[in-house]
């Protein structure tokens, strides 16, 4: 291997979606269960997950496949949006300028794909009640078409046919900042498309949101309970995540996999796959000695697939320093302090519009020197994690975004919530780490289970960088 950046981006992926060749995207994508739970004619799918757990890399893919489908499909962005319910703070009147403009936006969109955009759009759309779906049925005809492709015109002829149009709505979090009227916002669109979708049977939303925002929306606003039962948690196992990796390299070197077969084994199999890109045993001290490169991969990543990209990519860049042909321990060794600060912060922004001291409470998560001397920095009874957060509380309480105070227990549900603290259990193979589950999301109690906790490791190289030998020393890997 020669791991220059084109290389690299092409045996990886792209960290974002978009950005991505849409051929290569195709080639590797892993279609997790969650696909079929959200491409599918149910009216409306929303789907939540953490920042970088492939959202937009599923809308993609979907787009891409129902297009080939015939299916009439829109991608709505934020660029699409500036500007709509921006001018009121009453709530009836957001939701009924969410409809006229998302009604607008697709209408256009439809219109433009099959080259028929024309003046005065827009005052017909008006004459049907500013709805999409009988306008366009209405108003698109065969007959009119201008010289359009062949898969145009098969699209133009499923419609007129089905009256199905697929509606994406992606990447709503840019320039997210968590104020009040940004949460009426999102929940003002949520409430709109779930009426328009139950009154024009034939338009099909996909909205995606990132988890701390349909939170922030969730508990805001009570309307927002009739969309819940739309609402898919987008989450990965490790061995899915180990799956996802082994079909990107396949794909890279040409090889066709299946992707059933490949869920069937075990991670050990699943590693000879990549033994020509990263050696198959870490080779460096502590508890990691001689342990599957696997299990230090998953140990390492907050299962979000972009966490596995960005660590493998600057393990390539420090091998291509180098001059090396594989990634090695070494290599991975030198940038696990980068890996770290660049998962640090991103939790940083991810959370800021939630809690907006959150730097400083993640800081007071340090190690003090006495912890550091009795190795007792990083793993947590439910009494001693307590005891740890009242101790930051000293310099000074904390509050929510919407200037509640945050009392100890709560402070302790978040850290759990955005994946900094991961419950933990000693068992026979190794470490048994759980995350947040999904379905308590919408809880902010902390309640003990029998687990011990822990900082997840993807974080410690940040807070302890003048003595990662210790980290090696201390941290013991997941059990898969």
């Amino acid at each position: 291997m020669e791991f220059n950046e084109y290389e690299l981006q092409r045996l990886f992926g792209h960290e974002a979606a978009e950005d991505e060749d849409p051929q290569r995207l195709k080639d590797y994508y892993f279609k997790s269960k969650v696909y079929s739970q959200v491409v599918n004619d149910l009216p409306l799918r929303i789907i939540v997950g953490h920042k970088g757990i492939g959202k937009s890399a599923l809308f993609q893919v979907a787009i891409d496949e129902e297009t080939e489908n015939k299916r009439l499909t829109v991608l709505i962005k934020p660029d699409d949006i500036i500007g709509i319910g921006e001018d009121t703070d009453d709530f009836l009147k957001l939701i009924r300028d969410w409809k006229i403009g998302i009604n607008a936006i697709i209408t256009q969109k439809a219109l433009t794909s099959f080259g028929m955009l024309f003046e005065g759009w827009r005052g017909k759309l008006n004459q049907y009640g500013g709805t999409a779906l009988d306008f366009l049925s209405s108003t698109l005809k065969l007959e009119d078409k201008v010289s359009l492709t062949a898969s145009k015109e098969a699209i133009l002829r499923d419609f007129l046919k089905n009256n199905k149009i697929s509606v994406y709505i992606d990447d709503l979090d840019r320039g997210w900042q968590g104020r009040k009227h940004d949460i009426q916002r999102i929940s003002a669109l949520l409430n709109a498309v779930r009426d328009i979708s139950t009154e024009n049977r034939g338009i099909y939303f996909r909205v995606s949101l990132r988890s701390d925002v349909y939170y922030l929306a969730r508990t805001s606003d009570e309307s927002t309970d009739k969309t819940e039962g739309s609402v898919i948690w987008y989450s990965w196992t490790n061995h899915e995540i180990l799956v996802l990796l082994v079909k990107r390299i396949e794909s890279y070197f040409g090889r066709e996999v299946d992707e059933a077969e490949l869920l069937k084994k075990h991670q050990l199999e699943l590693m000879r796959y990549l033994a020509p890109i990263i050696e198959e045993k870490f080779t460096g001290k502590g508890h990691w000695r001689d342990a599957p490169m696997y299990r230090v991969l998953m140990s390492l990543i907050r299962k979000r697939p972009r966490d596995l990209v960005k660590l493998l990519t600057l393990a390539g860049r420090e091998a291509k320093t180098k001059d090396a042909e594989r990634i090695t321990t070494n290599h991975l060794e030198n940038i696990f302090e980068e890996y770290s600060q660049g998962r640090l912060q991103d939790t940083i922004n991810e959370y800021r519009s939630e809690l907006p001291e959150i730097e400083k409470l993640i800081l007071g998560m340090r190690p003090t020197k006495i912890q550091r001397k009795a190795s007792q920095g990083y793993v947590y009874t439910t009494d001693q994690l307590l005891k740890k957060i009242k101790a930051i509380e000293e310099q000074g309480k904390y509050r929510w975004a919407n200037r509640n105070q945050v009392d100890t227990k709560e402070l302790a549900a978040f850290l759990y919530k955005i994946n900094f603290i991961t419950a933990r259990k000693q068992i026979p193979t190794g470490i048994d780490r759980k995350y947040f589950e999904e379905n308590r999301y919408l809880s902010n109690k902390f309640i003990e289970f029998g687990y011990d906790w822990e900082v997840h490791p993807a974080y410690r190289w940040a807070l302890q960088p003048e003595d990662p030998m210790q980290i090696f020393n201390e941290l013991e890997l997941s059990s898969s």
